[in-house]
């Protein structure tokens, strides 16, 4: 499965390098060997791999469940007071697992009616970019407030169009990571507002027996393990991030 979601990601990648370019210039067509991909000079292939190498990380942070996880992650890391552990690589690690997962059902439609069709040269890259965008969109419209994309049309100065369908990946794109911020935030502040409680609870205590010495942090971040450990807290933030793609 996690092959074929990497295959499916690159390949759309790779599509959407091509097609840039061949919507922009309407270069002369090139013959399509039988594998469905059209035939590339060495240089080319260099070129489309650096380019692909440059986007990836782009698309992976902006285009997909990635950007909320990591937010929500790092407020609870900070909620809990653990400094660095777990530590960046293992947070984003998870974070990017976590994003295959959500983004499995939308990676298999694309695979299905763009990428399979275009390796079987059953249709141009162009066309197979623009079936590609279907999928991606309706996954970031569901997941966008009407308000940002209200803002960003607003800002665009295009006509307002009928449907949210109708709305150009320039607007859909940076209304979904506005979107996506707000809404990391707000998950961040209801898993922040418990720890919280238990800081002032130690703090108040500690003020009150006229330790004004000791660190609140010292005393407050095994009450807090405690608490994170006994009600299963990475099951609950991880369930509940996975559940608010639904």
């Amino acid at each position: 499965m996690t092959a074929r979601l990497f295959r499916a990601g690159l390949v759309l990648a790779i599509l959407l390098v091509i097609a840039g370019p061949a919507a922009a210039q309407q270069p002369p067509k090139v013959d399509v060997n039988v594998n469905g991909v059209g035939t590339l000079s060495a240089p080319l292939e260099v070129i489309v791999l650096l380019t692909l190498l440059t986007f990836l990380p782009a698309i992976l942070v902006t285009m997909t469940s990635f950007t909320r996880i990591v937010i929500v992650f790092h407020f609870l890391r900070q909620a809990l007071g653990t400094q660095e552990v777990p530590s960046n690589q293992i947070l984003v690690g998870l974070a990017l697992f976590l994003t295959m997962f959500i983004m499995g059902p939308v990676a298999t439609t694309i695979n299905d009616v763009a990428v399979q069709p275009v390796a079987a040269g059953q249709i141009s890259a162009t066309e197979g970019v623009g079936r590609a965008m279907g999928p991606m969109r309706a996954f970031m419209l569901k997941q966008t407030r009407e308000t940002d994309l209200a803002l960003f049309v607003e800002l665009s100065k295009m006509p307002r169009p009928k449907n949210p369908s109708d709305l150009p990946m320039r607007v859909v794109i940076p209304a979904y990571i506005t979107s996506e911020i707000k809404t990391g935030f707000q998950m961040g502040f209801f898993v922040f507002v418990p720890f919280l409680l238990i800081d002032l609870i130690v703090s108040t205590t500690l003020l009150s027996m006229g330790m004004m010495q000791l660190p609140p942090a010292m005393i407050s971040l095994p009450f807090k393990l405690l608490l994170f450990v006994t009600v299963d807290g990475w099951t609950l933030v991880v369930s509940s991030l996975v559940r608010s793609f639904a």
